[in-house]
């Protein structure tokens, strides 16, 4: 088997896939949230949230995928442990069940935060001349920031 050469040296794929690895550990420490306020959400907006998580959730599965994806197409081994995602992910956990208004507000600051990994992610890219990654990476800030400015809409 010969070795990677994709126009992108082995340096730069190397900060390049460092971000991206925060950038999943981001991704699915919100899935996790996101699926587990699912099925815990109660109150009068229940099924209203209960089916937004759903999709987001849905959505931020395809979305772990494809960031991994990218990681290993740099010739770089993704994460994939709670261990590793916890070591590296910005989003913290949450204790208990918070209530359906403190889903939505943690929800909220963690979409921006997957924003704000992705902005640093996308800086890291563009220095690298990697416009694969520059894709997805945007991609996924602009999935982030809509989702944030709807689940900031539902508190006002």
């Amino acid at each position: 088997m010969t070795g990677i050469d994709i126009g992108i040296d082995k340096d730069h794929r190397t900060a390049i896939a460092e971000g991206l690895k925060r950038l999943l550990a981001d991704t699915y420490t919100l899935y996790l949230q996101t699926h587990n306020f699912h099925w815990n959400v109660t109150g009068p907006a229940f099924r209203e949230l209960h089916l937004m998580f759903e999709e987001h959730y849905t959505e931020l599965a395809v979305a772990v995928d494809d960031i991994a994806e990218r990681i290993r197409t740099l010739d770089v081994a993704a994460p994939g442990t709670y261990k590793e995602f916890a070591r590296l992910s910005s989003i913290k956990e949450v204790d208990g069940v918070p209530g359906s208004d403190e889903m939505v507000d943690l929800l909220t600051k963690g979409h921006e935060q997957v924003v704000r990994t992705s902005r640093e992610v996308l800086k890291v890219a563009q220095e690298g001349d990697d416009e694969s990654t520059a894709a997805l990476v945007s991609d996924r800030m602009r999935v982030h920031e809509k989702t944030s400015w709807m689940l900031r809409a539902i508190r006002k």
